[in-house]
């Protein structure tokens, strides 16, 4: 009982890149995962899949000055304090300055949003590239959880592209650890079948159990001082999740909001709001309905977008579970 599994399964590894799923601000709750593993002498590495490059930047960015040498491939790309900022929506690079504000240069490597395949692609240059041993995945909320059969999935896609490109690295450690339970409700997921979804892994030997995130703890304290760097340079765009979570962490509860934009949609604050909940990765992507084959080999989102509304909409959709309260 003094040891958790999740931990347990990093022991072993020396690099570990932590990498938000779905995408954004995900990165974010890998911060407290990121200070700990450090803590303990681990090398580690943060990545994102990255909103802020449109189809069309990259290319376009390679021509201008301050972008040689950190466009490493039209899908992987370094950024860094010194990154120019060339879009007002741009978490990565305000993170990096944050780090470089503490004295440290710590880059993000980012992923532009595509299908599993350049996203596995890159992964893998960048696995080789870095010496990897481990690669956990962070979603903020549990939509990753979804089959793909359920009556809301929440925004799965840009999850469901990551899980794939991961789940096909040659690495000893794969795991995908959630936090931000309640979150997705403002998205319409069931946390009911989320709940379910954590039971069949258990079942499955899959599931790494949880563990609680506390605001007293020198990792939520650097998490909470990140996000309010971030946020503060990029108003009108914080976070929801992230926002939610350090509600939880300040001991709000149920349709509590911190921000303005929020105020007129539910959300549901929770002391399960702050818990990491962990799973090794092959079991979460071995219960998805969608075909994996099909999945691996999309070039595009919205040509894996189309796979999953198919396999959605092509047989019965399992109806929402409530939580009994």
């Amino acid at each position: 009982m003094f040891k958790l599994p999740f931990f347990e399964e990093l022991e072993g590894s020396r690099r570990i890149l932590l990498a938000g799923c779905g995408g954004g601000f995900d990165v974010f709750g890998a911060l407290p995962l990121y200070f700990a593993l450090k803590a303990e002498g681990k090398e580690v590495h943060l990545a994102s899949l990255s909103f802020s490059f449109p189809d069309l930047a990259l290319p376009i960015l390679s021509l201008q000055p301050g972008w040689k040498g950190r466009i490493l491939t039209p899908n992987l790309v370094r950024v860094d304090a010194d990154t120019p900022e060339f879009a007002p929506y741009f978490p990565e690079l305000f993170l990096s300055r944050w780090f470089r504000s503490r004295g440290e240069d710590v880059p993000l490597w980012c992923f532009p949003v595509s299908g599993a395949r350049p996203l596995a692609a890159s992964y893998g240059l960048l696995s080789e590239r870095l010496g990897l041993d481990a690669v956990v995945l962070v979603d903020g909320g549990s939509d990753s959880l979804m089959r793909g059969d359920e009556a809301d999935l929440g925004t799965p896609s840009e999850d469901v592209a990551s899980m794939i490109a991961v789940d096909s690295l040659d690495l000893p450690v794969k795991l995908l650890a959630c936090i931000g339970f309640g979150a997705d409700w403002f998205h319409g997921i069931s946390h009911g079948r989320a709940l379910e979804a954590t039971a069949a892994l258990a079942a499955a030997g899959g599931y790494l159990g949880l563990f609680s995130l506390l605001d007293t703890m020198p990792e939520a304290r650097l998490y909470r001082e990140a996000c309010a760097y971030v946020f503060e340079r990029m108003p009108g765009s914080e976070s929801i999740v992230n926002t939610s979570i350090l509600s939880a962490l300040e001991g709000h509860f149920g349709d509590y909001h911190a921000l303005k934009r929020t105020s007129k949609g539910g959300l549901w604050i929770s002391p399960l709001m702050s818990a990491y909940w962990c799973y090794r990765l092959s079991a979460v992507t071995g219960r998805m309905a969608y075909p994996r084959d099909s999945l691996a080999e999309t070039e595009g989102i919205m040509d894996l977008t189309r796979i999953i509304i198919e396999t959605n909409r092509s047989g019965p959709r399992r109806p929402r579970v409530e939580i009994p309260i």
